[in-house]
C-alpha cells in the first residue's frame, strides 16, 4: 500500500470511508421511512458495499492493463 505521509494510512481512504458512513445513515433513515430499519440497513450495506468497490476502480491507476495481448484467457 501507498501512503501519502509517513503514517501507513492510504491516500484517498477518507473518501470512500465519509461516502460509507454516508450511505449507512441514509440506510438507516430509509428504513426509519419504510418502518423496517434492518432492511434499511441490509440496503446501504449493499449499496455502501458497491460504492466502495465503484471508488477504488475510480481511483485504479491502472489504466490499460486490461487490453494485454499476451493474454489468451487461460491464465488464472
Amino acid at each position: 500500500m501507498t501512503s501519502s505521509s509517513g503514517t501507513g494510512w492510504p491516500r484517498g481512504r477518507i473518501g470512500w470511508i465519509a461516502g460509507t458512513v454516508i450511505l449507512l445513515v441514509l440506510g438507516v433513515i430509509v428504513g426509519q421511512v419504510l418502518q423496517n430499519v434492518p432492511l434499511g440497513l441490509l440496503l446501504a450495506v449493499l449499496i455502501a458495499l458497491g460504492w466502495m468497490i465503484a471508488y477504488e476502480s475510480w481511483r485504479g491507476g491502472r489504466l490499460g492493463t486490461l487490453d494485454d495481448p499476451d493474454d489468451d484467457g487461460a491464465r488464472l
